[in-house]
C-alpha cells in the first residue's frame, strides 16, 4: 500500500499542476525537500515556535482548524517520528481532539513570522489524559502525540513579517498561578463551567 510519502499528490493536485505546468516542479520539491522523519533542523525550528495551526477532520471529512499556542518549546520532539504537545484548558468544545478520536489524520502548520519560514507536518494523532509525560507541561489536561508520516517546508515569500511582543499570560507555567480566562466570569457561562476535580 502506498503511503503519502510515496505518492504525495492526488488527482486533484495533479489537475492544477498540469493546468499551470508545475508538475515537474512539484515532483522536484517532493523529491528534494519532503521527508518522512523529523531532522535536526526541523527539531530546532519546531522547538523555537510558540504557536502552530492544527487541522483535523471528523469521520465525514468535515474539516476544522485551530490555533495552538504556548511558550517556545511547548511542542516537544520525542523521536524522529513523534512529536507531542499539551492540550490546555480551553472553551470545553474539544472540536479538534473530538475529531482526532473519530479520524486520527492531522496536519500541523508551523509559521515563524519574525524570520519568515514555515513547515507542514502530516500524520496521525492520538490524545490521552493519562499519558506518562503529561507532567512535562504544567496545566496540561491532555497530551497529544503525532506520529509523523510526511513533512516539508513551504515557500515563505507570502508570510507577512510580524513581531511577537509577549507570550500570553494565560499560558500555564511552573510556579505561577494561571489567571482565569475573562470570559469565564460572564454571567451567561458561570453556571455551566466545568467543576474542578470532576471528569
Amino acid at each position: 500500500m502506498k503511503t503519502l510519502a510515496d505518492a504525495p499528490y492526488h488527482a486533484g493536485a495533479r489537475h492544477w499542476q498540469d493546468r499551470f505546468d508545475s508538475r515537474r516542479l512539484a515532483d522536484r520539491l517532493a523529491e528534494r525537500l519532503s521527508r518522512r522523519a523529523i531532522g535536526d533542523e526541523d527539531r530546532s525550528f519546531i522547538q523555537r515556535q510558540s504557536m502552530f495551526f492544527l487541522a483535523t477532520a471528523d469521520e465525514r471529512g468535515q474539516p476544522d482548524v485551530s490555533y495552538k499556542g504556548g511558550a517556545p518549546g511547548f511542542v516537544q520532539i520525542l523521536d524522529e517520528q513523534t512529536l507531542a504537545f499539551p492540550s490546555y484548558d480551553g472553551n470545553g468544545m474539544f472540536r479538534s481532539l473530538g475529531n482526532v478520536r473519530l479520524n486520527p489524520r492531522v496536519s500541523l502548520l508551523f509559521i515563524d513570522f519574525e524570520q519568515p519560514q514555515r513547515l507542514r507536518i502530516l500524520g496521525h494523532a492520538s490524545a490521552a489524559d493519562n499519558d506518562p509525560i503529561v507532567d512535562r507541561w504544567p496545566g496540561a489536561q491532555l497530551v497529544v502525540r503525532v506520529v509523523v508520516e510526511f513533512l516539508f517546508p513551504n515557500c515563505p515569500r507570502y508570510i507577512h513579517c510580524m513581531q511577537r511582543l509577549e507570550i500570553s499570560p494565560f499560558v500555564p507555567s511552573r510556579g505561577v498561578e494561571t489567571p482565569p480566562a475573562p470570559w469565564k466570569r460572564f454571567e451567561i457561562f458561570r453556571d455551566v463551567l466545568p467543576r474542578l476535580g470532576e471528569p
